[in-house]
Parts: C-alpha cells; sequence; structure tokens
C-alpha cells in the first residue's frame, strides 16, 4: 500500500517547449519515454537560469530516481507549459515536481512527474551539501 506524505513544494520556474513530430510514437501520441525527456528539459533549463549548470570537472545534480504520472495523451502539434516545484531540501538532496499542461488548454494536467536530485562532487563521485547559491532558491 502506497501513503502519500503531504509536501510543500515551493514553484520556481516554467517554461514551454513544442511537442515535435518525433516525440510521438506509432500510436499517434506521444512516446512515454519522451516524458522524461520534458522532465528534464525543464530542470536543466531551471538550473540554467540561476547560474548553476553541471560542471563535469566540479559539482552538479544527479537524479538518484524519477517518475511520471500520464494524465492524459498530449499529441502533435503543440506547446507544453512546464511548471517546476522543489520541496524538501536536505543537506544534500531536495526533490522536483513537474507538471506538464498543455499552452491551448491552460490548467488542464497532461502530465505531472519529478525526481529526488543529489548535490555531488562529480570528480570525487560524492554527495556534498547543496550550495548556499541553491539553497536560498529551495527553501
Amino acid at each position: 500500500m502506497r501513503i502519500d506524505i503531504p509536501v510543500q513544494k515551493k514553484f520556481v520556474y516554467q517554461m514551454t517547449m513544442p511537442i515535435r513530430w518525433g516525440d510521438m510514437d506509432a500510436m499517434g501520441h506521444v512516446n512515454n519515454t519522451i516524458y522524461f525527456r520534458y522532465l528534464e528539459t525543464i530542470r536543466i533549463e531551471w538550473l540554467n537560469s540561476l547560474g548553476g549548470a553541471p560542471d563535469p570537472n566540479g559539482q552538479g545534480p544527479v537524479i538518484v530516481n524519477a517518475f511520471c504520472n500520464f494524465v492524459r495523451q498530449l499529441e502533435f502539434p503543440g506547446d507544453i507549459l512546464a511548471k517546476h516545484y522543489v520541496a524538501n531540501p536536505g543537506r544534500t538532496s531536495f526533490d522536483t515536481f513537474i507538471t506538464l499542461e498543455r499552452v491551448d488548454e491552460p490548467g488542464v494536467i497532461y502530465a505531472e512527474g519529478g525526481a529526488t536530485t543529489v548535490w555531488i562532487d562529480f570528480p570525487q563521485q560524492k554527495s556534498v551539501p547543496i550550495p548556499d547559491w541553491l539553497r536560498e532558491h529551495l527553501i
């Protein structure tokens, strides 16, 4: 049995992105794997907007789990409005939550997903404390 624990989420970023013809599968809707690409895109764009792009020779985020709930089928053509939230900041990790809706259907959620993100030192391959510049955006 799954127990949902209420989470206080903080809205931090939003962006639009196109649904591309190549995102669809043989069934005529966006392939389930592409939703994870949409979630990844907004997570990275959010970090870039903060000046915190991952640095392979320094520090950055690693996703340790990811999920997506498919609510409605996305289909080409159209644009997606992705809304990004954060929650549960710890010493080295935080959670992200993202909703996807079509721009032409505001407020209608097509998918919702997220990930647990751990901040690591890439050369050392170990978790490190979330830097202060990022922590201020998480709380």
